[in-house]
């Protein structure tokens, strides 16, 4: 049986490291929203929020562009938002941060690079897929409206193509602002159930 000797394991960190710190940035958000959710009440994090409403801001509008650059949703943070401060609040700063985050993931598409070996699995898309015009506009909008990654992909594949920012910024905002009303008032509207 092989063993794993320390330059090994140094070796495997330096070959890997964007995906080891991005499954760092993960855990540390788990910690520390699992912290804060074991430590404080509702109550408190809701006065909290109220005295330092600036940094809150702030501190939301970070949190969506960290989240960009992972597989975790957004949504949780929006309804976390929405029954603080209320839905048009939430509506404001998760359009904000998604688009911050939008662009945090259209700058990892453009730093991919070689769009070659992406031409190549481009064709290979089920049901015509890769025919779609990448550039329009319609395409950017439906797109955003998959759901799951489908933004996130949407975003990583703008930047690929180096969409003008311009046509990435305002399709982003106009489906950020519907999918912002759609999970700000929906989960405003549950946990007012509840």
């Amino acid at each position: 049986m092989p063993t794993l000797t320390l330059s090994d394991l140094w070796s495997y960190c330096k070959a890997n490291r964007e995906k080891i710190l991005r499954i760092l940035a993960v855990l540390s958000i788990i910690l520390l929203m699992s912290f804060v959710a074991s430590h404080y009440s509702f109550a408190a994090i809701q006065n909290f929020i109220q005295k330092y409403e600036q940094f809150t801001i702030v501190i939301s509008l970070t949190l969506y562009a960290i989240l960009g650059a992972t597989p975790i949703p957004s949504e949780p943070l929006t309804i976390f938002i929405s029954s603080l401060k209320g839905p048009i609040y939430a509506l404001v700063i998760a359009t904000v941060g998604n688009t911050l985050a939008a662009l945090v993931e259209f700058y990892i598409g453009g730093s991919l690079g070689d769009i070659s070996d992406f031409e190549k699995r481009k064709k290979k898309l089920p049901f015509h897929l890769g025919e779609l015009p990448i550039d329009s506009p319609i395409l950017l909008l439906l797109g955003r409206m998959l759901p799951g990654f489908g933004p996130k992909f949407i975003s990583i594949i703008c930047g690929v193509y180096k969409i003008p920012l311009f046509t990435y910024i305002w399709t982003t905002m106009v489906s950020n602002v519907v999918g912002a009303a759609i999970v700000a008032y929906g989960g405003y509207g549950l946990i007012n159930l509840f």
